[in-house]
């Protein structure tokens, strides 16, 4: 009788720490996802505060428009100017690309088993380029498109970097893995109406680097950028932390 009561506390013990376990994961998880949903409104809030030169439209880069500005916080999958644009187009000969662009300077590579995975492209490396620590969420969280991917701090400074698409993290790497995060679409595929490809890529990356350019020559910074118009592998090396801050917050789109 005795043996039984025993048998009967340790599987009531075992049972219940097992539920306090997940219990407890369950809470961590929701408080994960109430954030990064509440900085992906935030990120929808502050958009239009950012400078006009942020956010321009992507048909702009394809001469599409001489001069737009977007009003969905770079979300074009419920544009329908977007849509009847793109309708009108030629279909695209060959293969599909690679990688596609987010605005926020990750490129994202969908993977034969049905996940993606997300790094940094060469300028946004550049800029978080050593970081000091990184942020990188568990597996199982999920991101939402244009809340938090990670964040990486560097000289003092906690930097955003704003997720490409919605996804439930599989894996993390980190720069010398050369990519981030490898997602599972939410809902089982790849959606990239609103992620840069093909004709955009090139003047919207050239757009870029002359906002670079702009942003250095005032402080005298033409020595950090190498051969051919690309940055060098660590422009924080380079400019002083105040420059450094305010040219990874344009680049970033940090609020």
């Amino acid at each position: 009788m005795l043996s039984h009561f025993i048998f009967l506390g340790l599987f009531y013990t075992v049972l219940a720490i097992i539920c306090v376990t997940v219990a407890a994961a369950f809470v961590r998880a929701f408080e994960d996802f109430r954030a990064r949903r509440a900085e992906a409104v935030c990120w929808e809030a502050t958009f239009p505060d950012l400078p006009a030169r942020d956010r321009v439209c992507r048909h702009e880069f394809t001469g599409e428009f001489k001069h737009r500005t977007c009003d969905r916080a770079f979300d074009c999958r419920e544009c329908q100017q977007h849509a009847a644009l793109v309708a009108r187009r030629p279909a695209e000969a060959g293969p599909a690309p690679e990688r596609y662009y987010h605005r926020g300077h990750t490129w994202v590579q969908p993977e034969p088993d049905g996940t993606v995975t997300v790094g940094l492209d060469p300028l946004g490396e550049s800029l978080a380029a050593g970081p000091e620590a990184l942020e990188l969420p568990e597996a199982g969280a999920r991101v939402q498109l244009n809340g938090p991917g990670w964040y990486a701090r560097k000289r003092g400074v906690r930097l955003r970097i704003l997720a490409p698409l919605d996804g439930e993290v599989v894996a993390t790497g980190g720069a010398d893995q050369g990519w981030y995060l490898k997602l599972k679409p939410l809902d089982g595929r790849f959606e990239m109406r609103h992620l840069l490809r093909g004709a955009e890529v090139q003047p919207w990356m050239a757009r870029e680097m002359e906002r670079l350019h702009g942003a250095l020559a005032p402080a005298g910074q033409a020595a950090t950028m190498a051969d051919g118009g690309m940055p060098v592998a660590d422009i924080a090396a380079a400019i002083s932390r105040e420059d450094w801050e305010a040219l990874c917050g344009d680049i970033f789109l940090l609020p």
